[in-house]
């Protein structure tokens, strides 16, 4: 069996499938239509989040039979074509879960008592208490949409707080001793703290609008550990300057590109969202001179200078034990499929 592998990962990964007895090549650099074209010659593919993987791709990949994806969502694979070509998806949300997890509870905490702006002020030279006073996590209800393996490790991090914590999920029958599964009216009714746990699919584009937002009984609290693009940012802002949402811890934005390593690329042009042609590729300098803030669209302007507002760079499964984590349980499940398989 040949596989490729198209993104580094942890280097148990190929080294567990060399001790297996496959052939593993690494292509890192090439072009899609390079890989494209060799790749009838392999068996498997390994990749994180590089490309799509689109129908010319899998028509091309005449002898696959498997493609792993070092990560969660399947966003960037045309699943549904990949079934109908014979083709295995492996994914691997049970190697970031507990990352997942942790940053969630960690932006969490981390707005509610202030500390990204108290750390701030305090290297400013200010001490100001009053204006740092925070709120505590002990009674209130959070409530989470999507009950997978990210929702429930946060729910699971959650049981050392008297906390009241509710899900939504569309699968029935999910909820357990950490969670109890509600309605949606419920949860909106109900929850102090929303955080989202879902995968990107039509449901949930755009799902949190305005419309979702004042379905909220009171105002609340919003982390965003899944995708960007379940958030509309123009709306999570009209709803801060609203009181409506009281801040948000945001992993991810709907800004980012599909292989979610960059920010912002050039294509963003044409989708609106952005007026300049260049990609910023790592990370954002908030100190560039005025014209080159003003191309940034003015919803995440207002986002990175807002003091209720926490962003972190689609980290939020991004830890060394994740890391390998993912290796791992990619490397089990082509195990078992080809167990299976003889």
């Amino acid at each position: 069996m040949k596989i490729l592998h198209l993104d580094k990962n942890h280097p148990l990964l190929i080294n567990q499938l060399n001790d297996l007895g496959y052939t593993n090549h690494e292509d890192y650099t090439s072009s899609k239509e390079v890989i494209e074209a060799k790749i009838s010659e392999y068996d498997g593919i390994i990749i994180r989040s590089r490309f799509t993987i689109d129908q010319q791709f899998l028509d091309a990949a005449t002898n696959l039979k498997f493609i792993g994806r070092v990560g969660a969502g399947l966003e960037n694979i045309d699943g549904d074509y990949a079934e109908e070509k014979g083709v295995a998806l492996f994914n691997a949300p049970e190697g970031n879960r507990n990352a997942v997890g942790e940053h969630s509870l960690a932006m969490l905490l981390s707005l509610f008592n202030k500390l990204n702006k108290a750390d701030k002020e305090v290297r400013q030279g200010k001490w100001q208490r009053e204006e740092n006073r925070g709120i505590e996590l002990d009674g209130k209800t959070v409530g989470l949409i999507g009950y997978g393996n990210m929702g429930k490790a946060f729910a699971k991090k959650l049981r050392g707080f008297d906390v009241e914590v509710l899900c939504y999920d569309i699968k029935p029958n999910v909820g357990d001793a950490n969670c109890k599964q509600v309605t949606l009216e419920e949860l909106q009714e109900k929850s102090d703290v929303l955080s989202l746990h879902t995968p990107q699919t039509e449901l949930t584009l755009n799902m949190v609008n305005t419309k979702f937002i004042n379905g909220f009984k009171k105002p609340f609290w919003l982390i965003n550990t899944a995708r960007g693009k379940s958030v509309v940012t123009e709306d999570l802002v009209k709803a801060i300057e609203s009181g409506r949402i009281l801040g948000a811890g945001l992993d991810v934005l709907e800004y980012e590109k599909a292989s979610f390593e960059n920010l912002f690329r050039a294509t963003l042009k044409d989708e609106g969202h952005l007026e300049r042609s260049r990609e910023v590729s790592k990370g954002l300098d908030c100190a560039r001179p005025d014209n080159e803030q003003n191309s940034l669209p003015d919803a995440f302007q207002y986002l990175i200078s807002s003091e209720n507002v926490l962003l972190s760079p689609h980290v939020a499964g991004w830890t060394y034990e994740s890391k390998e984590k993912l290796a791992q349980t990619i490397v089990d499940k082509i195990k078992t499929f080809v167990i299976q398989k003889e």
